[in-house]
C-alpha cells in the first residue's frame, strides 16, 4: 500500500503536439466525498481514516505525486455527426499511468480540475450533479460486467460552479485503460500529419494490443479494435443503455464506455428511446447505436489507411472488408447476449426472431426492460406472470416451446439467467434524486445506491426501493451534457 502514487507515465513521451503540459487548478476547500475503496486497493492506494486528508489534497489536484506528468490531451472529431477539428481535454488532466495489481497500466485522470489550453470558452470545471451521475453508472457498467471507465473518487471543491445557475463544483478522479480515442487519430489525419498518425498508432499497438504486432499490424489492430467495440455496443444494447454522445471523440480505443454524460438506462423499452437533451434528430437513439458504431470506426479506418498499405487500393479494400463485416459481428454478439438472458445455451435459428418478437411485444405494452427480463428468469415458477398481457402470454408459450429443445435442469438455468438479468441498474429518477439530496449535503441514498449496484444480480430487501420502475411522475426522460 502506498501513501504517495507512484506513476508510471509513457504517454508523455510521445511528441509534445499529442497535449498540452499542466497542473490542475488548485481548489480553495476540498472535501473527500466518496472514495471507491475496491478500486483503490487494487491500484495499490491504502485509503483508511487517518490518511482521508492526503488523499481530499490528491484528488482534488491540490497535491501533485512527484512521479505525476500533468496534461491535457489533444483530439478532434465528430460531434453528432459535425466535424470540429479542435476539442481536446477541456476540463481533464491526465496524472500519469499507475500500474494495477495485477500489472495492468492504468490512466488516472481528474475530471473537472480547472481550464486548460483546449477548454475553449469554458471553466474547466464539473458541478456536483454530472460528477455523481458518472460514479454511479460507470461503476454499474462495470459490476454488469461492462467495458467502462471506472471511478476512483469524488471531491468537492469549496468553490461555486455557474451553469444554469449556481452549483457546487467537484472533481472525479477517472480510471481508464486509455484516455486516447477515435478523434486522438482524426486530430492528426485531418492535418494530413501521417506521421503522428503512425507515432500514435504504434503507441496504442505497443501498449493496448501487443498481440497485433506483426507484418500486418495496423490492420490486425483495426480489426481487433473494431471487434472491442462492437462487443461493447452488444452489451450495451443487451441492458438498454444509452449512451447519448457517441461522438468519434467520446469512442475509446480500449473499447470501453468513456464519457458518462446525457447517459441513461431504459426504464419502459422503446426503440426509438433518446435521453440527451440536445439529440433532437434522435442521432444516437438505442436503436441506432450499432450503426453508429460503425461509422465511427469508418472515420477511424480513413486515418489508418495510409498505414495499412501503399497501394490505396488495397488499403480501402483491407479496411472495407472489415466494415462490412461489422453487422454479422454484431449479431452474433447481440444474440449471444440475449440467448443467455433468456436462458437459452443452444444456437437455434429461430432465436432471433424469439428475441425480436419479444422487444416488439415490450415496446407495445410498454414494459420495463429490466423488470421483464428477471421476472422471466423465474417464468416456470410464475406461471401466470404474462396473462394479463395477450401477446406476450402467446410468446410465453413459444418460448417454453423453445426451451425445451435445452437440456438444463430448470434450476440451472434460473441461476444462470439471475446472473444475467440484473436486479439493480442506475435508474435516471433514482440518480436525480440522489443528486437532489448531495446539493443538500445529504449522501445517505447515494451510498446506499452504490452498494445496492455493486452485486446487481442479488436481491436484497433493504434494495428494494431501487429495483422499482419509476411512477408516471418520477419519470426523467431528458438528460444533460453537464458541461
Amino acid at each position: 500500500m502506498n501513501f504517495e502514487l507512484e506513476f508510471n507515465n509513457t504517454f508523455v513521451n510521445l511528441p509534445d503536439k499529442f497535449y498540452a503540459r499542466l497542473k490542475p487548478v488548485p481548489v480553495k476547500r476540498p472535501k473527500l466525498i466518496k472514495i471507491n475503496k475496491e478500486l483503490a486497493e487494487y491500484l495499490g492506494i491504502e485509503v483508511n481514516n487517518t490518511n482521508s486528508k492526503i488523499w481530499e489534497n490528491v484528488f482534488s489536484g491540490n497535491k501533485i505525486a512527484k512521479s505525476a506528468e500533468p496534461l491535457a490531451m489533444t483530439y478532434a472529431g465528430h460531434q453528432f455527426g459535425h466535424w470540429v477539428s479542435q476539442l481536446g481535454d477541456g476540463r481533464a488532466i491526465l496524472l500519469g499511468e499507475l500500474i494495477s495489481k495485477d500489472g495492468y497500466r492504468k490512466d488516472i485522470q481528474l475530471k473537472g480540475s480547472g481550464r486548460t489550453p483546449f477548454s475553449r470558452m469554458g471553466d474547466g470545471r464539473a458541478w456536483l450533479g454530472p460528477i455523481i451521475r458518472e460514479y454511479i453508472v460507470s461503476e454499474a457498467m462495470y459490476k454488469l460486467g461492462i467495458p467502462t471507465t471506472r471511478a476512483l473518487a469524488i471531491v468537492e471543491t469549496g468553490e461555486t460552479v455557474f451553469r444554469e445557475k449556481e452549483f457546487p463544483g467537484a472533481i472525479l478522479t477517472r480510471v481508464a485503460n486509455s484516455h486516447i480515442r477515435v478523434g486522438t487519430f482524426q486530430y492528426f489525419a485531418s492535418r494530413q500529419d501521417f506521421k503522428s498518425v503512425k507515432i500514435l498508432a504504434d503507441y496504442v499497438i505497443n501498449r493496448h494490443y501487443p498481440e497485433c504486432r506483426g507484418k500486418n499490424k495496423y490492420i490486425e489492430f483495426f480489426k481487433t479494435l473494431a471487434n472491442k467495440q462492437v462487443f461493447l455496443i452488444a452489451k450495451w444494447m443487451s441492458v438498454g443503455f444509452i449512451h447519448g454522445v457517441m461522438n468519434t471523440d467520446n469512442t475509446s480505443i480500449s473499447g470501453e464506455t468513456i464519457d458518462y454524460g446525457p447517459c441513461a438506462f431504459m426504464d419502459n423499452f422503446s426503440f426509438n428511446q433518446v435521453f440527451s437533451s440536445i439529440d433532437q434528430m434522435g442521432r444516437y437513439a438505442y436503436k441506432n447505436q450499432p450503426e453508429i458504431i460503425k461509422w465511427n470506426l469508418a472515420c477511424l479506418a480513413t486515418c489508418l489507411l495510409p498505414l495499412i498499405d501503399e497501394d490505396e487500393k488495397k488499403s480501402i479494400n483491407y479496411a472495407q472488408n472489415i466494415i462490412d463485416g461489422i453487422a454479422n459481428t454484431y449479431e452474433n454478439f447481440w444474440l449471444n447476449n440475449f440467448r443467455t438472458k433468456l436462458g437459452l445455451m443452444k444456437k437455434e435459428n429461430q432465436d432471433k426472431y424469439l428475441i425480436n418478437n419479444l422487444l416488439d411485444i415490450m415496446e407495445k405494452n410498454d414494459l420495463d426492460f429490466t423488470i421483464t427480463f428477471r421476472k422471466i428468469s423465474s417464468l416456470e415458477i410464475e406461471n401466470n406472470l404474462f396473462n394479463d398481457i395477450k401477446d406476450l402470454n402467446e410468446w410465453k408459450i413459444k418460448y417454453i416451446t423453445r426451451l425445451n429443445k435445452e437440456q438444463q435442469k430448470s434450476n440451472d438455468r434460473i441461476n444462470n439467467m439471475q446472473l444475467k438479468n440484473p436486479v439493480y441498474i442506475p435508474r435516471n429518477h433514482i440518480i436525480e434524486k440522489v443528486i437532489n439530496e448531495a446539493l443538500g449535503n445529504n449522501y445517505t441514498e447515494f451510498n446506499l445506491l452504490a452498494e445496492a449496484l455493486s452485486n446487481p444480480y442479488k436481491e436484497k430487501k433493504d434494495f428494494q426501493k431501487f429495483s422499482k420502475a419509476p411512477l408516471e411522475k418520477e419519470k426523467v426522460l431528458k438528460t444533460f451534457c453537464g458541461t
